[in-house]
């Protein structure tokens, strides 16, 4: 991964009005005919107030508490309403996402579920909201959810950018995190490669908050990432990017990274069925990515309705 690449965004603005275009179009025998009406805005319940954030709508602003701060930071009010469900994105940025093969890393594919999953609730005025952790399973970002297109993007321009919002003074778990987020049964999408050291820890925790929300695991296959053009060398220095050591490992070893990987990832569904969750698989092929993680999402929407 060189330093251009790191700088690139995972999605652009025609990436994203593609994925949007993509689930209209599937979603469409979904939202015609016989079926639950769907209210349009933000919401009829007045919850409370809190700082103006982008995304947030104008007509939302309340201008006299604001005055009171010197619209600095404008205050919005926050509605709910009964007939919207809450979904919340559980996303990996660890470190090891940016990296990858013929220019596209594993945090594309991360990305590109993110927004498959955030138009789709756009589609149906779900709320939406973002989670991301690091390789520990620390929160890097949680934006509370929220209806509407505008705050997806912003969702997603927090995912690429890395950008520390929300976040806490000591690391905290991402399970606490969700907790203390949602305050009614959700639907939590988990999307990671699993490839960190601590995945058994987490699987145990994500089935006992699977007791309470519908959490799902998608899983990155991170094989391609892995499958190294062959060296001549006997000897390779490998870089960890997580932790910064070095280890130099054999030409044999090296070469089999990719198996390797593969192996890890099947024990990860093995431990996730084991725990009574619910596992998917996607890959690089965006097409069917999306059309996987649109029928997931009809899936799980369907049970509210």
């Amino acid at each position: 991964m060189s330093p251009s690449q790191a700088a690139e965004p995972l999605l652009n603005p025609s990436e994203v009005a593609e994925i949007e275009l993509f689930i209209r179009k599937w979603m469409r025998e979904y939202t015609l005919g016989d079926h639950v009406s769907v209210f349009k805005g933000s919401g009829f319940n007045f919850v409370g107030l809190r700082d103006w954030e982008p995304g947030d709508r104008p007509s939302s602003i309340d201008w006299a508490q604001s005055s009171l701060t010197n619209f600095s930071p404008m205050v919005t009010r926050e509605f709910d309403q009964n007939s919207t469900a809450t979904i919340v994105a559980v996303a990996d940025a660890s470190l090891s996402t940016r990296c990858g093969v013929d220019g596209v890393p594993v945090g594309a594919v991360v990305a590109r579920a993110v927004a498959a999953i955030g138009m789709s609730a756009v589609l149906f005025q779900d709320m939406f909201g973002l989670i991301t952790f690091d390789a520990e399973f620390h929160q890097l970002v949680a934006v509370r959810p929220r209806i509407g297109k505008p705050h997806v993007i912003h969702c997603l321009d927090l995912y690429q950018s890395q950008e520390a919002v929300d976040a806490p003074s000591v690391p905290t778990d991402v399970t606490t995190t969700i907790e203390s987020h949602l305050r009614r049964t959700s639907f939590v999408p988990v999307i990671s490669d699993f490839l960190f050291a601590d995945a058994p820890r987490v699987l145990r925790e994500l089935s006992l908050l699977n007791a309470v929300h519908d959490v799902l695991l998608i899983m990155v296959d991170a094989r391609s990432a892995y499958q190294l053009p062959t060296v001549s060398a006997g000897w390779i220095e490998t870089f960890d990017i997580e932790t910064g050591q070095t280890r130099v490992v054999s030409r044999r070893e090296f070469t089999r990274l990719a198996a390797r990987i593969g192996e890890w990832q099947e024990q990860i569904i093995r431990l996730a069925r084991d725990a009574d969750l619910d596992i998917a698989c996607v890959g690089a092929d965006r097409w069917q990515m999306q059309a996987a993680l649109v029928e997931l999402f009809v899936e799980r929407r369907l049970r509210k309705l």
